[in-house]
């Protein structure tokens, strides 16, 4: 059942399309080695080819430590990749497996619901920096990781120069309360939904849902047919329920230099 939407996933976005905003891409092998601003280095692949993961992923680090001023970089696997050896060789490497998330798919029309919001919240997109800046802001201290001007500049210049990448936001009292970023992905049947955030307090009345549903009509309007996410265990459930379902996993593994 799920089978289409997984090569669809393959075929379509593990391409230049998963990396938009890079300052530069290497490639080595099967890996495309990725530099984002801020000194962020990205490493992913369509498949692995049946490479030696034990000298694949020294090779990768090394073109990254090279550069002083990387100082952290995230190796993305995927669930449902033929990858033997590849866990056992980033944890000789240095890098640490955060929390897998769930590759979640489904076509647009689905999410497009029309969702009434609580009294008092409303949502809009935003372009301006204030805005920019009170969403991240938001996001960064949902997800619980400091937020850098660098992060905030980068996506101030996504947004001057990206015209179909949008920034969504509910707000009420005059706060931030939920917010999520939809990036059409320029030549696919895709369109990702990323970012999604909200406040613990305002959690559970409906906010993210109506979110997600006004993203996947402006997909709709752009043409696109399906909607993708890697989905934490909280958001997984909502979009579930609108009919995306689960076609694999993946998990980042990070690697920090040392001060």
């Amino acid at each position: 059942m799920t089978n289409h939407l997984l090569a669809a996933y393959d075929d379509q976005l593990r391409t230049d399309a998963e990396t938009p905003g890079a300052v530069s891409v290497a490639r080595q092998g099967p890996l495309r080695l990725v530099t984002f601003p801020g000194g962020r280095g990205f490493i992913t692949y369509r498949d692995l080819g049946g490479a030696d993961a034990g000298a694949l992923v020294p090779a990768a680090l090394a073109h990254f430590q090279d550069d002083p001023a990387i100082g952290q970089v995230e190796w993305k696997t995927r669930g449902h990749d033929h990858a033997p050896g590849l866990h056992e060789a980033l944890l000789a490497n240095g890098f640490v497996p955060e929390e897998p998330e769930s590759i979640m798919i489904g076509e647009a029309k689905l999410l497009a619901l029309d969702l009434s919001l609580p009294e008092g919240v409303t949502l809009r997109q935003v372009t301006d920096e204030a805005d920019v800046r009170a969403m991240l802001e938001m996001q960064h201290e949902v997800f619980g990781d400091p937020l850098t001007e660098d992060e905030v500049e980068s996506l101030l210049r996504r947004v001057a120069t990206d015209d179909e990448l949008e920034l969504w936001i509910a707000e009420a009292e005059g706060r931030v309360v939920s917010a999520g970023r939809l990036e059409p992905v320029r030549g696919t049947d895709f369109a990702g939904i990323w970012g999604g955030a909200t406040r613990p307090e305002w959690r559970g009345r409906g906010i993210y849902r109506a979110l997600t549903a006004e993203r996947a009509r402006s997909a709709l309007r752009r043409g696109k047919t399906y909607i993708n996410s890697d989905s934490t265990e909280y958001s997984r459930p909502i979009l579930e329920r609108s009919g995306l379902v689960k076609v694999s996993t993946t998990t980042p593994y990070e690697w920090r230099r040392d001060s």
